[in-house]
C-alpha cells in the first residue's frame, strides 16, 4: 500500500507490480496525442464571447438600436444621444464582466484540485485536466474521485456517493470495484485506473453544462427578469398609441411625429438597470477576489448577505487545523513507555491522517523494528474512532483503538467523569483502548479496556471572535456543528464569547422528526457529536423554519451538509470534495473574510433596490405621460435629447456611483414588491405633475415657438421632481451623496445658463410665469413625494 505520495505496496519479492507503477511517460504522450486526457473544461466564468454576446445582444438594446437609426435617419444626431449611452453602457458591462472573469479564472487555477497519479512508479500531483486514460490516480480521506474507474488498491477504502446516488451509507470498496467520478473518499485509501475520462466520465454527463457561473437562483435576478416583463407589457401598447397618434397630429412635419415618438418611447425602457446590476455583482467578485475569496456563484454574494443563520464547523473554522498533544493520562496501569509505543505504532498505522492522528503521530513518535501491522481500521467521521491491529515485539498480539471516549465506553464509566473536567476546559480527549474482538466486528466496541487518555489543546483563530460578534450585531445567528464532545466544544465556543455556549446539547440526543428538531436548534447554539447525516439533517430542519442558511466546513463529513444549505462555505485547505460543492471557497482559509462577503452581498441588493427605484419611476411616469398625450390629443411635450439630458443627470451617473456606494443595510425579501411600493406611485405623481405644467403652458404660450416654450416648462418640471426621487433615493447622507445630488443640479443649472447648450438640448426658459409656474408644481409634487417615501418606509421597517 501507499502513503500519500509515498512508496508503493510491494509483491512478495519485494518489487512493485507492474499494475501499480501506474503509465510510463511514452504511454502518456501516446494517449495525449490520441485525445484521451480529461479535457472537460473547468471554467469558473463565461468565456469573452459569452460575455460580449450577453451584454449586446439583449431584448432592450435591440429596442434602443431600431429607435437610435431611425433617429439617425430623420435627424438631428443630438436626438440619438441615447444611442451612444447605450453602447458606452454595454462597454461599461462588458469590461467589468471581463475584469471579474480574469479574476475568477486566476483564483479558480489557486483552488483546483490536483489528484496525485502514479507514472512510472512515482507519485506526482497533476491538474484534473492533466489526468489521462488508464493512470493510475491515488486515493486518500476527503479526496474527490476526478474521473471514472476501477479500484486498483485499496485499503479500507471507504467512499461516499450519495451525491450521484442518493444513497447516504459510504460504499467499502475492493480492488476491482468501480469508482464513480463526483464521489468521494470519507476513510481509507488507495488507487484507481482512469477507465472513463474527460466527457465520457458520469459526472461530466450528468452536468457538462455546469460552469461554475451558472447563475443559481437569485431573488435579486429574478426580481428585475420579472420587473423587465411587466415593462414589456406596459410598452408595447403604449408605444402603439404615441406612434399613431404623433403621426395624426404632425401628419404635416412627419420627421417631427417621428422624433417625439422616439422621445417618448426611449424612457420607458429601463436599459441600465441589468447593466448596474451585473456590474455591482462584477465589482463585488473583484473585491472578494483581492481577499482570496473565490465565489463559484455569483449570487452566492446575494446569498449570503440574505443568511440569517451560520452553522459552524469547530475545527478548521473556529479553531486552527492543527492541535498539540498537551498530556497523556493513564487508566490501566499499563507502563507509560509501552502505551507510548503504542500511540507510535497506531498513528503511524494510517498512512493519511486527519489532523488529529498527525498531532498524536507527531508526539508518540512510530515504534522501531518489531511492531507489524496486522490490520488497520481508518477515521471517519461516522465511526468516530480509528484503530490497528499489532503483532508486537514479543509475539503477542494485540487490538487497539483510539477515538472518542463516550463512543468507546458505556455511559457512567468511571473515566469519563475526568474526561467531562478535560472538556470543559475546551481540551479535546481521545481515549486509547484494547480491544477484545477483531476490527472487522461490528461490536469491537462492545468490549474494551481503557488504556490511556491523549489530551489534545485546540488553537482558537485569533480572527474567530470578532466574526462571532459581527454576525451578533447583523441579526444572523451562529450555530457551531461539530463531531466533537459537546462539552468541549461548548468550552471553545464559549471562550470566544458566543451566547449559549454554556449550554451545549449532545446531538445524539436530537429528536428524529424535523419539526422537533427544528426547535430545538431554534433554541441551542452548541450542537456536538454530530454525525454527518445529521448535520445534513439539521441544515434541512433549520431551513423547514424559514431560516436562510449558510453552512461552513472543511471536512469530508461537511460535504452533504454544504451542499444542502442555501449557502456552501469551504475553506481553501478543506478536502477537494468541500471545495467541489461550496458556492464560496475562503483560499486564505480565514473564517474572518465572512463578513467582507456578507458586506458584500449586503451593498449589491441595497444598492440595486435603491437604483431600481430611479430606473422604474422613470419607466413609469414615461409610460404615464404618453398615455395621457395620446387621451388628450397632444403633441408628446419631449424629444429624445431632453428626455436623455433627464436620465443622465437623474438616474444614469447618480445610479452608477450609488450602485457601487458602500451598504450595510440587511437584506430584505420581496425585493419586487419593496421597489414597486415606492416607484409606482412616485412615477404617477411625476407623470401627473409634469402633464399638469405642460397643459398649462398650452394655454400660456401662443405662436411661434411656443411648443418649444412649452417643452421647456415641462422638462423643468420633471427634472426638479426627478432631483427629488434622487435626493430621496440617495439618502442616509453623506458628505459624497451630498456632493453627487447638488452636482447633478448643477449641471442642469449649467445647460440651462449657456446659450450653446441651450440650443443643443432645446431649452429655453421663456418668461417668468411659465417657469415659476412649473417650480410651484414641481415643489407640490415633491412634498407628496416626501409624505408617500415616509408611508412606505414606515411599512417596510
Amino acid at each position: 500500500m501507499t502513503d500519500r505520495m509515498g512508496t508503493q505496496a510491494r509483491d512478495a519479492a519485494g518489487a512493485v507490480p507492474p499494475a501499480l507503477r501506474g503509465l510510463t511517460g511514452a504511454e502518456v504522450a501516446e494517449r495525449v496525442a490520441r485525445g484521451e486526457v480529461n479535457d472537460v473544461p473547468v471554467t469558473s466564468s463565461r468565456s469573452l464571447a459569452e460575455i460580449v454576446r450577453s451584454n449586446i445582444f439583449t431584448r432592450f438594446n435591440a429596442i434602443i438600436g431600431v429607435l437610435f437609426l431611425i433617429i439617425l435617419v430623420v435627424g438631428p444626431l443630438q436626438d440619438g444621444l441615447f444611442g451612444f449611452v447605450i453602447i458606452a453602457n454595454t462597454g461599461i458591462g462588458i469590461f467589468q464582466e471581463w475584469r471579474a472573469k480574469k479574476t475568477l479564472d486566476g483564483l479558480a487555477v489557486i483552488g483546483e484540485a490536483r489528484p496525485v497519479v502514479r507514472r512510472d512508479g512515482v507519485a506526482t500531483r497533476v491538474p484534473t485536466s492533466g489526468i489521462v486514460l488508464g493512470d493510475l490516480v491515488e486515493l486518500g480521506p476527503g479526496d474527490k474521485v476526478v474521473v471514472d474507474g476501477e479500484v486498483a488498491e485499496a485499503e479500507n477504502l471507504e467512499i461516499d456517493e450519495s451525491l450521484l446516488t442518493g444513497e447516504a451509507d459510504p460504499v467499502v470498496k475492493h480492488p476491482g470495484d468501480p469508482v464513480m467520478s463526483g464521489s468521494f473518499v470519507v476513510a481509507g485509501g488507495g488507487a484507481f485506473t482512469a477507465t472513463k475520462v474527460g466527457r465520457e466520465a458520469y459526472a461530466a454527463q450528468l452536468a457538462e453544462e455546469a460552469s461554475r457561473f451558472t447563475l443559481v437562483h437569485s431573488e435579486l435576478r429574478s426580481g428585475i427578469s420579472q420587473i423587465l416583463k411587466y415593462v414589456t407589457w406596459m410598452m408595447v401598447p403604449t408605444a402603439i398609441g404615441l406612434i399613431v397618434s404623433q403621426l395624426v397630429l404632425e401628419g404635416d412635419d412627419w420627421r417631427e411625429a417621428v422624433r417625439r415618438m422616439v422621445g417618448g418611447i426611449v424612457p420607458m425602457v429601463p436599459e441600465g438597470l441589468v447593466l448596474l446590476t451585473s456590474v455591482a455583482f462584477a465589482i463585488g467578485v473583484v473585491r472578494l477576489g483581492r481577499k482570496q475569496c473565490l465565489v463559484q456563484e455569483l449570487p452566492a454574494i446575494e446569498g449570503l448577505a440574505r443568511v440569517d443563520v451560520v452553522c459552524l464547523d469547530k475545527t478548521g473554522t473556529l479553531t486552527e487545523g492543527g492541535m498539540d498533544v498537551s498530556g497523556l493520562r493513564m487508566l490501566d496501569g499499563l507502563p507509560e513507555p509501552y502505551v507510548r509505543q503504542v500511540l507510535g505504532a497506531v498513528s503511524a498505522s494510517d498512512p493519511r491522517p486527519n489532523p488529529t492522528l498527525a498531532a498524536v503521530a507527531e508526539a508518540f513518535p512510530a515504534p522501531g523494528d518489531g511492531w507489524h501491522v496486522t490490520e488497520a481500521l481508518p477515521f471517519s467521521s461516522a465511526r468516530k474512532f480509528s484503530g490497528a491491529a499489532f503483532t508486537g515485539p514479543d509475539g503477542d498480539s494485540s487490538t487497539w483503538l483510539l477515538g472518542a471516549p463516550d463512543v468507546l465506553l458505556p455511559r457512567g464509566d468511571r473515566a469519563l467523569a475526568e474526561i467531562d473536567d478535560l472538556n470543559a476546559q475546551g481540551l479535546r480527549v481521545l481515549l486509547l483502548a484494547r480491544a477484545r474482538k477483531g476490527l472487522a466486528d461490528s461490536a469491537v466496541t462492545a468490549s474494551v479496556t481503557p488504556a490511556a487518555l491523549v489530551v489534545l489543546e485546540q488553537r482558537l483563530r485569533p480572527d474567530a471572535g470578532d466574526t462571532l460578534r459581527y454576525f451578533a450585531e447583523q441579526q444572523v445567528q451562529a450555530k457551531v456543528i461539530s463531531g466533537d464532545n459537546a462539552v468541549s466544544v461548548g468550552a471553545v465556543a464559549g471562550k470566544l464569547g458566543l451566547p449559549g455556549a454554556q449550554a451545549p446539547v449532545d446531538a445524539r440526543g436530537l429528536p428524529a422528526d424535523r419539526g422537533e428538531m427544528a426547535a430545538v436548534l431554534d433554541r441551542g447554539t452548541v450542537f456536538g457529536r454530530v454525525t454527518p447525516q445529521q448535520k445534513r439533517d439539521m441544515v434541512a430542519a433549520l431551513q423547514s423554519r424559514g431560516h436562510n442558511v449558510a453552512m461552513t466546513g472543511d471536512g469530508v463529513n461537511d460535504v452533504l451538509a454544504l451542499k444542502d444549505a442555501d449557502i456552501g462555505v469551504a475553506m481553501g485547505s478543506g478536502s477537494e470534495a468541500t471545495r467541489a460543492v461550496a458556492q464560496i471557497v475562503l483560499l486564505n482559509n480565514s473564517f474572518a473574510t465572512l463578513p467582507s462577503v456578507v458586506a458584500e452581498g449586503r451593498r449589491v441588493i441595497g444598492n440595486i433596490t435603491r437604483v431600481a427605484t430611479l430606473f422604474l419611476t422613470k419607466t413609469v411616469y414615461s409610460v404615464l405621460l404618453a398615455l395621457l398625450v395620446v387621451i388628450w390629443h397632444a403633441p408628446y411635450p419631449f424629444l429624445p435629447r431632453h428626455l436623455t439630458l433627464l436620465s443622465t443627470l437623474t438616474i444614469g451617473v447618480p445610479a452608477f456611483f450609488l450602485a457601487l456606494a458602500p451598504n450595510k443595510e440587511r437584506a430584505k425579501p420581496q425585493f419586487v414588491r419593496r421597489v414597486m411600493r415606492y416607484s409606482l406611485p412616485a412615477g404617477v405623481i411625476a407623470g401627473v405633475a409634469t402633464f399638469v405644467t405642460y397643459m398649462l403652458a398650452r394655454h400660456h404660450y401662443q405662436g411661434a415657438g411656443a411648443l418649444d416654450a412649452e417643452t421647456s416648462a415641462a422638462t423643468l418640471t420633471l427634472f426638479l421632481i426627478a432631483m427629488w426621487v434622487l435626493a430621496i433615493v440617495a439618502r442616509p447622507y453623506t458628505w459624497w451623496r451630498i456632493v453627487l445630488v447638488l452636482a447633478m443640479g448643477a449641471a442642469f443649472l449649467v445647460v440651462l445658463a449657456v446659450p450653446w447648450l441651450q440650443d443643443f438640448f432645446a431649452l429655453r426658459l421663456v418668461g417668468t410665469q411659465g417657469p415659476w409656474t412649473a417650480v410651484a408644481v414641481a415643489v407640490a409634487a415633491s412634498a407628496v413625494l416626501e409624505v408617500v417615501w415616509r408611508r412606505v418606509s414606515r411599512a417596510d421597517a
